[in-house]
């Protein structure tokens, strides 16, 4: 959905092509009346609230409903978006798809608690290639020919995907609260005894044995949270000037003399920078990191080159490949800062508390991200408004 931000917000005048438009402003920048941080609000504040709530009642509700929900919104997103011929619908289109994204984030990582320890550093690389994969795939549509609604219609593939994947692929051990809403024993099988893929694990060597342990209290969520602090507070720096450059910048940093229009100069930006994602989401099982807070300084450095860059006008200066290897960096940081965030909680996690720690640690990247979109329309509005 963020690849199509630009071309979602001109969907106002019903344009079903991948001809590019002038916008009649007088702008010094060549500017969407509307920032495309409005689509990535719609994309995450929905996520954010679901992240917030969800470890204190989640946990009740079955893992196979909970995937059902995501397959259903995630539909529903493709198909609101692709028949819009307004951003008002278009933007619940992005609200759907939001649902579908932040429940699904939040139930895979509990999800992992029931397996070997190290299937984060394949969620997280899986995470990854889902962005390329989105990315990648919305350029090659639109590049080939296929208006912007065709393409997206072309992703209802992914929601059946997914249902493939969990309800006939993955094997989930006998712990895992699947339809029944029961009360539940927080059950951890030994970790040779815990299979990810049918057939696919050399460990399993007999039936899940289980080791029960009692619902944390509030006051024992409370003392994990304080203990994830270390590890969220840099996160969300991250994503805040990660996704302030993603929907803030990237459309003001245009080429206007070559080939390419502004519409797909934005999607490369955002293929690039998923490429870097996953790069480095894919990465820790070759070098983990522990100190976050250095992968946020540096982040926030390439953000405060960048706005100077846009403020100043020289970024056009340099070429466009320049951009793209600076973009590619970006995406490095915010993939590295993601798997090692969360590869050191469950290193370091209780095997008691991991479910709720990985569920609630999740809600630090999208609060970085939803206050970097607050932040990125005012600074959007700003220098369109600049004559």
């Amino acid at each position: 959905m963020l690849s199509a931000a630009h071309d979602i917000l001109r969907t106002e005048t019903n344009e079903t092509s991948t001809a590019n438009v002038t916008n009649s402003n007088s702008s010094r920048y060549d500017c969407n009346r509307i920032s495309t941080a409005a689509v990535l609000l719609a994309d995450i504040l929905p996520t954010l609230i679901i992240k917030f709530t969800a470890p204190f009642y989640l946990e009740n509700i079955p893992y196979n409903y909970r995937v059902c929900v995501c397959i259903i919104t995630a539909a529903s997103s493709f198909l609101i978006v692709s028949f819009s011929t307004n951003i008002a619908v278009s933007l619940l289109g992005v609200v759907f798809a939001s649902v579908s994204s932040g429940l699904g984030e939040i139930t895979f990582l509990s999800l992992t608690a029931f397996f070997y320890s190290d299937v984060v550093s394949y969620w997280s690389s899986g995470t990854g290639g889902a962005g390329i994969l989105g990315a990648l795939s919305y350029l090659g549509l639109t590049a080939a020919g296929l208006s912007p609604r065709n393409s997206l219609l072309v992703m209802l593939l992914i929601p059946t995907l997914l249902l493939v994947s969990y309800f006939i692929i993955l094997l989930p051990p006998s712990s895992l609260p699947r339809w029944r809403f029961c009360e539940r024993s927080r059950s951890f099988p030994p970790a040779d005894q815990r299979p990810l893929l049918n057939g696919s694990s050399p460990y399993q060597r007999g039936p899940h044995l289980t080791q029960s342990a009692p619902h944390l209290t509030l006051s024992q969520k409370w003392q994990i949270v304080k203990s994830l602090l270390k590890y969220m507070l840099p996160l969300s720096l991250v994503y805040f000037a990660e996704y302030f450059i993603n929907q803030g910048l990237y459309e003001l940093i245009y080429f206007p003399h070559i080939k390419m229009g502004h519409s797909e100069q934005y999607r490369w930006y955002q293929m690039l920078y998923q490429a870097g994602v996953f790069i480095s989401r894919s990465s820790v099982r070759c070098v983990t990191i522990r100190q976050i807070w250095v992968l946020s300084c540096l982040q926030w450095g390439l953000a405060v080159f960048l706005l100077i860059g846009v403020a100043y006008l020289f970024l056009s200066k340099l070429s466009l490949f320049g951009i793209f290897a600076i973009i590619v960096f970006e995406g490095l940081l915010g993939g590295a800062a993601y798997v090692n965030t969360f590869n050191n909680i469950a290193v370091e996690s209780k095997p008691e508390d991991k479910e709720f720690a990985m569920a609630a640690a999740c809600v630090s990247d999208t609060l970085g991200i939803s206050l970097s979109g607050a932040v990125a329309i005012p600074v959007h509005n700003y220098f369109c408004g600049l004559q």
